[in-house]
């Protein structure tokens, strides 16, 4: 029986039966420790042993995961009006999914071939195999995420009617069904995270290779959520406008056409392309961090086996938090989803503490850097939630302002939007620093390197965050199977409260994962200069030391830099006006030709697919445009202006992308939450002017928070990674560099 290795893992078992054989041990007796050599293989023990334990809590992750699958499965449904809207609602998400996919694999077929030619060097230069490895990994990058989005659509249109059932019975079974839905989809998440970086990593021999994977994961994730976010808040959009503000019927009516296709949005964007979101901002923390992990490790490996400890760790974490998850019958659901992300790290942390105490060459100052990290984005969480929450000052303010009409309903929100960006740049900002600062004195490259573990460690508790974002649609949709199947206001009113709390989580789950994008392309901007330096030291050109804002092609990026979010965000936003616009006229025209559907006749009923086909193919035609610019700029800037020029361009995007990411989000949380705020009865409640007013913010914030805002982070990476990708290229050819 071993304790593997001096300062290591102290498993009392045979282990090194099951995984290697360590010929050292650190031997416990009383309390006095007698500590041995650490040699090269007992490193590489270690290692595996790290591989292996991150192996398992996979398999753990995804044994939990079908475990919640047949339980909200168990759950009974049986009103009929629900069981069909949610049939409805099923249908709907599944095509928009088959056919938006469709578009995708053709994309990602060309981006493949593009690769296979191209990166990570000309294939005619003689290294074809770094680049058939490449456009693999960029392919399977794609498949996973794919998958992931593909098992939150598949739970969440499960958990919906099951939810809404629940809510008749109390706050307790709808929570814990929304909730545990939610968790598949996260557990399903990480899981595919960490098994696909650790297969690509182990096949390939090279972290860089891992930039590819990345890649195909934030290409999906960009177009998935561009695609989803368009199709549901067009959906949104017309449904609130022609339901609320001109015919004063209710939110969830099914005489209105646009209702279904609705909450099919609330799948497609909230659930799937959010799931690829995460899913792509975890495997990009990951990667900037094994890059600079297996470059600084020089053949001994402890610092590739601190980022996948700490990631395993993470998913233990977020396992054993997400079984813990309660709320009592007069329980406060956002209470609960909080409780349960800060009582997950402060598990994270202690777990993480004692790995770094037992395991030979992880380092305190990694350690340190990765809690900054976290705790920044718990931080960065709660100020989410004292701008978004009902039960806070700013909402109430904002709901009081509709009183006086839309116009200052949009001018709070915006206000209040902009003021709430400051604390979570600080927030981003001084976790960066510290991080550098920290681990700084290890040596050359480190201090990047600790940047990158801040995200790693923001990002560790992902498979909860992704829970509790996944369980806002759900409730969404429970609220309004609950309303179309006639089951009362007393179950309405709790599933209000339970959408509230998934509205208010959901700002903080957007929160968490942009400001992880914030610190996970900071660290890409250092792989970027890695790689390039690189290409520029083989071709005998100077190599980069950092960007002189005085250097005018340095300028020349970021000024373009700077612009790319905000006319991306424009683009996404005009997809949904137009989109809305056109199912605006179908539901007019619907009311005015359906005899009977406008007074609600028995026997009449919408045509609920002609609005999902316009959703639909508005979506598709939108998706690919905006960060289809985004890709070709960069590639512009890199062409013209060299690698000093994308170096500037990074910058001014990250900064700008930042900025306008966490304004947008915040801004489209707090006036939904001050719209329910109204709803809920106060300001004059349902039907008042106020409500009208908050309607309005509310139809404006759509496209902000789950259209635009939530895909910056995702553009941000996405431009990152093309940077790294290329910079051989743009350090061989450039007009100006």
């Amino acid at each position: 029986m071993y304790i593997i290795g001096s300062k290591s893992l102290f498993f009392c078992v045979t282990i090194q039966q099951i995984f290697i054989s360590a010929p050292y041990c650190k031997v416990f007796r009383g309390f006095g420790v007698l500590y041995t050599p650490v040699k090269g293989a007992l490193m590489e023990q270690l290692v595996s042993l790290v591989y292996a334990v991150s192996f398992f809590s996979v398999l753990i992750a995804f044994a939990f995961a079908v475990y919640l699958y047949f339980w909200v499965k168990s759950q009974p449904v049986q009103n009929k009006k629900i069981l069909e809207v949610s049939g409805l609602i099923r249908a709907g998400a599944n095509t928009f999914m088959r056919q938006e996919y469709g578009v995708l694999a053709k994309f990602a077929g060309v981006a493949a071939v593009v690769i296979l030619l191209l990166l990570p060097s000309p294939i005619w230069t003689g290294g074809f195999t770094d680049n058939i490895a490449m456009a693999i990994a960029y392919l399977a990058g794609t498949a996973f995420s794919a998958l992931a989005g593909k098992i939150g659509i598949l739970v969440a249109t499960l958990s919906n009617g099951r939810a809404a059932e629940g809510a008749s019975k109390g706050i307790r079974p709808a929570f814990l069904i929304g909730f545990r839905g939610g968790a598949v989809m996260g557990l399903s998440v990480v899981g595919f995270c960490l098994l696909g970086v650790m297969a690509v990593l182990i096949i390939a021999g090279d972290a860089s290779i891992l930039l590819g994977f990345s890649f195909g994961a934030s290409s999906l994730a960009l177009f998935a959520k561009a695609g989803g976010g368009i199709f549901t808040k067009t959906a949104d959009v017309s449904a609130d406008l022609t339901g609320k503000v001109e015919l004063g019927i209710p939110e969830d009516d099914p005489r209105n056409p646009a209702v279904i296709a609705d909450n099919v949005g609330d799948n497609v964007g909230d659930v799937a392309g959010m799931g690829a979101d995460l899913f792509d901002s975890n495997v990009a923390a990951m990667a900037s961090a094994l890059v600079m992990a297996q470059s600084l490790d020089q053949g001994r490996g402890a610092n590739t086996a601190m980022v996948f400890c700490y990631a395993a760790v993470g998913l233990i974490s977020s396992i054993i938090g997400i079984a813990c998850a309660r709320v009592g019958e007069k329980g406060n659901p956002t209470r609960a989803l909080n409780s349960s992300t800060y009582s997950t790290t402060a598990l994270f942390l202690i777990l993480t503490a004692a790995a770094t105490a037992l395991l030979d060459g992880f380092q305190w100052r990694i350690w340190g850097a990765a809690a900054v990290g976290l705790i920044v984005g718990v931080i960065i969480g709660i100020t989410t939630d004292y701008f978004t929450d009902d039960s806070k000052p700013i909402v109430r303010m904002v709901a009081h302002a509709s009183q006086s009409g839309s116009a200052f309903t949009i001018l709070s929100g915006i206000s209040y939007g902009f003021i709430s960006s400051l604390p979570a740049m600080v927030g981003i900002a001084i976790s960066a620093l510290t991080a550098y600062k920290i681990c700084e004195p290890l040596g050359e490259g480190y201090a990047l390197f600790g940047i990158a573990m801040a995200a790693v460690g923001m990002l560790s508790i992902v498979g909860m965050i992704i829970s509790n974002d996944a369980y806002g649609p759900i409730v969404d949709n429970a609220r309004g199977l609950a309303e179309m199947g006639g089951l009362g206001e007393d179950t309405i009113r709790i599933a209000d409260e339970l959408d509230s709390a998934g509205n208010t989580v959901k700002a903080v789950t957007k929160g968490f994962a942009i400001g992880a994008a914030g610190l996970t392309v900071i660290s890409l901007l250092g792989a970027y200069m890695s790689e390039v330096n690189e290409s520029l030291a083989a071709a005998g050109k100077e190599l980069l030391t950092g960007f002189n804002l005085m250097d005018p092609t340095v300028f020349f990026g970021i000024l373009v830099g700077a612009s790319i979010p905000a006319v991306f965000s424009a683009m996404l936003m005009l997809g949904v006006d137009k989109n809305a616009q056109r199912m605006v006229k179908e539901i007019h025209r619907q009311f005015r030709e359906i005899k009977g559907l406008r007074e609600g006749k028995k026997g009449v009923s919408a045509d609920y697919d002609k609005c999902i086909q316009i959703a639909t193919d508005g979506a598709l035609k939108e998706l690919i445009p905006a960060g289809g610019m985004a890709i070709v700029a960069t590639i512009l800037v890199g062409f013209i202006g060299g690698p000093s020029a994308i170096g500037g361009f990074l910058v001014g995007n990250i900064v700008s992308g930042l900025l306008l990411a966490l304004f947008m989000s915040n801004a489209g949380g707090l006036w939904d939450n001050a719209k329910k705020y109204i709803e809920a009865g106060n300001e004059g409640g349902k039907g008042s002017e106020a409500h009208k007013a908050a309607v309005t913010g509310d139809t404006v914030g759509d496209p902000f928070k789950d259209t635009a805002g939530p895909s910056i982070n995702t553009q941000i990476t996405v431009v990152s990674l093309v940077a790294s990708l290329m910079s051989s290229l743009f350090a061989a050819f450039s007009l100006f560099g």
